[in-house]
């Protein structure tokens, strides 16, 4: 198995961010709920949408100035779960 590694992150739109992953799999991921559950200090500044849209990609996944991350596999697991909400929801 290998390491699961975002290869490409850009903006959409909102909370969202489309992520192309080493496996080849591709998804628009929205981490609005994400960052709004999350009570943890460091992600009260990406509630703020300009500061947002700042994240940059690393070797393997996006992050923030501030120090925020979130793991490539997470990502991943959450735009599988969005994925099939959006069929079941069709």
């Amino acid at each position: 198995m290998r390491l699961l590694k975002v290869i490409q992150a850009s903006y959409v739109d909102n909370y969202k961010i489309s992520l192309l992953f080493n496996n080849e799999y591709s998804a628009v991921v929205d981490l609005k709920d994400t960052i709004f559950s999350d009570k943890r200090k460091i992600f009260k500044k990406l509630q703020d949408i300009n500061f947002f849209k700042t994240f940059t990609k690393n070797r393997w996944t996006v992050e923030w100035k501030n120090g925020a991350d979130l793991a490539p596999e997470f990502l991943y697991d959450l735009a599988v779960k969005q994925e099939v909400c959006d069929m079941v929801s069709k």
